[in-house]
């Protein structure tokens, strides 16, 4: 039986990664049009993308910490104040330097919204449908991507590139809401309760300080565990950062420069039946994974994604890349609902949210070189061919999961 505050804290989860989403994708819909004002190189736009990974890291790292201090829903809160501000700020931009202060400013709170949201849903919801919960609150991506293309599509043609990001504002207003109806969950409570005691007794904090959570992260037992979970994430991530942030810029670029050509509009239309793609697969998985094991759905997603790639970045034919791109999209992101779940599960309540955002915004500042490299390449050897090097990171991720542990089905202490 489903409780009003398990689906509090799921809607609230989906709607800041859903707008994480969108703020982060208003500058891959809206990329062809300021290289053209600001006379970029794909290079440099790649570039973009990649500081703001790296601040996106950084800032995993810190709302993580903050969660496991300060509670679940407050550090959600943060996490999305930050990044709406300062994605109606890349608008104001006169400039490529201040646009990447923006930049990496906005990546601050991208970064940490997922590990906050993810540590909520975890701990609210029972281990037997813990899977598809996660899998509903990442499947809110694909609306907020979907949602950055028919964004772009109705604003940018009448006011252009920089009301798109004004938009990005918006999501301020979902934190009020958030700040009423979401409780934070009891197991941190009880978690926060304890460690507090333990505090007083030896009349210190150092059980609840940054420095002891990141060193418990190192020690046995969990070392082993951190070490895999953060690499397989950064090899994930660096697949799905280096294809998906260009594949808008691929369709839009006309094809003497590797590009497929089409207008604003149909890059949109296109984009949204990706997202349609990609909802599903982030939703099947976490049924999937809650039937046969969170490891071998994982590794699936990945081996799939890594043999479509290559078919879809040496396409030729419009209609070809438009069949395959919902199958790509759906394989190529799915897995990420497993990373929710697998990790949540295989570490403790006093440093779940720690590590949770270390694990997948240190993968994801790894990552961070994916859209640069894809970029430098495609100057040389043109989108679609360079897209060959994420479907090298998809398969990479898949052999390093084989050293998962197996946590279907295992209830939160």
């Amino acid at each position: 039986m489903v409780t009003a505050e398990q689906r509090r804290t799921l809607l609230a989860a989906s709607l800041g990664w859903m707008l994480d989403s969108m703020d982060m994708m208003l500058y891959s819909m809206a990329l062809v049009a300021i290289r053209r004002e600001m006379g970029i190189s794909a290079s440099t736009s790649g570039l973009l993308i990649s500081v703001t990974l790296l601040s996106s890291a950084v800032g995993g790292v810190l709302f993580g910490l903050l969660a496991d201090r300060i509670g679940r829903a407050r550090a959600l809160i943060g996490s999305i104040l930050v990044y709406s501000v300062f994605t109606a700020a890349c608008g104001l931009a006169q400039n490529v330097v201040q646009l990447a202060v923006f930049r990496v400013l906005l990546g601050l709170g991208v970064g940490g919204e997922w590990a906050t949201g993810a540590a909520l849903v975890s701990e609210t919801w029972p281990a037997e449908h813990r899977a598809k919960a996660l899998g509903l609150m990442q499947s809110s991506w694909a609306v907020g991507y979907a949602l950055a293309a028919l964004v772009t599509a109705a604003v940018m043609p009448r006011f252009g590139w920089r009301a798109v990001f004004f938009v990005g504002v918006l999501p301020a207003l979902v934190t009020v809401w958030i700040r009423r109806k979401v409780p934070e969950p009891e197991i941190w409570k009880r978690s926060s309760a304890e460690c507090g005691m333990r505090s007083a007794e030896s009349s210190s904090s150092a059980s609840r300080t940054p420095h002891s959570a990141f060193r418990s992260l190192f020690a046995v037992p969990l070392r082993r565990r951190t070490m895999v979970v953060t690499a397989m994430n950064a090899a994930s991530m660096f697949g799905w950062w280096g294809l998906f942030t260009w594949i808008p810029g691929y369709l839009a670029l006309p094809v003497s420069q590797g590009g497929r050509g089409l207008n604003i509009l149909s890059t949109s239309k296109w984009i949204l039946l990706m997202q349609a793609g990609m909802w599903l697969g982030y939703v099947s998985f976490g049924f999937l994974a809650d039937s046969f094991g969170r490891k071998r759905a994982y590794i699936s997603y990945l081996l799939v994604a890594a043999a479509l790639v290559p078919f879809y970045s040496l396409a030729r034919s419009p209609e070809a890349v438009m069949l395959l791109g919902p199958f790509v999209a759906f394989f190529g992101t799915g897995y990420f609902t497993g990373f929710g779940a697998i990790s949540s599960e295989l570490f403790p309540t006093a440093v779940r949210g720690t590590a949770m955002g270390f694990a997948y915004n240190f993968g994801r500042g790894l990552s961070a070189m994916a859209p640069y490299t894809i970029g430098r390449l495609a100057e040389s050897y043109g989108l679609g061919a360079s897209f060959l090097i994420t479907s090298a990171a998809f398969l990479a991720a898949a052999l390093i999961a084989l050293g998962l542990e197996e946590t279907r089905g295992k209830r939160l202490e």
